[in-house]
């Protein structure tokens, strides 16, 4: 956790906190602060900054805090994932988050096993926890927006093109593509398919509603490592 983030449910005054939960262990076993000591802050959907601990015990943490700066930029990316096995999609999320992903669309896919949706891991406060996760990470305080897809086609026909409209669409695929571009400086629409990668007839309607298929290498990388790889070559 390199930055405790705050909600708006801990605040008891303009620039007084008080944390409970799994922050407050955190305090106590990985920072072992101390009343008197600063870390490092951030108010969720906010500012970001400095707090001075007034007060600890077992049951809470109060926090004097001053808010002077803003969060890191989002990256320029709108990122089409088809939804990975339950164990690799917390990974994701964090990955996401820290990353500075604004937006995340899960999209089913042929190879994506139907069993893979009903996992609890996409409750909305499960998707949350794992976001959180990353903002603490990369010391970001903005909650990138998760958007479930579990229909290829329509979405794929239907939204998609608009969706794309105005940004640089790419599809990530094995295979003989040119190479992923580095470092833009535009919009982007990125597809990243599943594990065993898009089957033909996804990569033909990804491709009509926008998306250029670009390849990382003969290298077949897992979900988690492709998500990595693409975005760090992009920005």
């Amino acid at each position: 956790m390199n930055l405790l983030l705050l909600e708006a449910a801990d605040m008891v005054a303009a620039d007084r906190a008080v944390v409970r939960d799994r922050r407050l262990t955190h305090i106590h076993e990985v920072h072992r602060a101390e009343a008197g000591e600063r870390l490092r802050v951030g108010l969720l959907g906010g500012d970001m900054g400095m707090a001075r601990l007034l007060r600890l015990t077992p049951d809470e943490a109060e926090l004097a805090i001053e808010l002077d700066r803003a969060p890191p930029a989002k990256l320029p990316v709108t990122l089409l994932l088809a939804l990975p096995r339950p164990k690799m999609l917390r990974r994701v999320l964090q990955t996401v988050a820290a990353m500075g992903v604004p937006r995340l669309i899960l999209l089913n896919s042929y190879r994506v096993e139907k069993s893979f949706w009903q996992t609890p891991f996409l409750e909305p406060q499960a998707i949350r926890e794992q976001l959180l996760l990353g903002l603490e990470q990369a010391r970001d305080t903005m909650l990138p927006e998760v958007v479930i897809e579990k229909r290829f086609k329509p979405f794929v026909e239907d939204r998609l093109p608009a969706l794309a409209a105005g940004t640089r669409g790419l599809l990530g695929h094995p295979g003989d593509h040119p190479p992923c571009p580095r470092a833009l400086n535009e919009p982007v629409t990125l597809a990243i398919g599943p594990e065993g990668g898009w089957i033909p007839y996804e990569v033909e309607k990804l491709a009509a509603a926008g998306l250029q298929p670009v390849q990382l290498g003969e290298r077949i990388l897992r979900v988690e490592t492709a998500v990595s790889a693409l975005l760090a070559r992009l920005f």
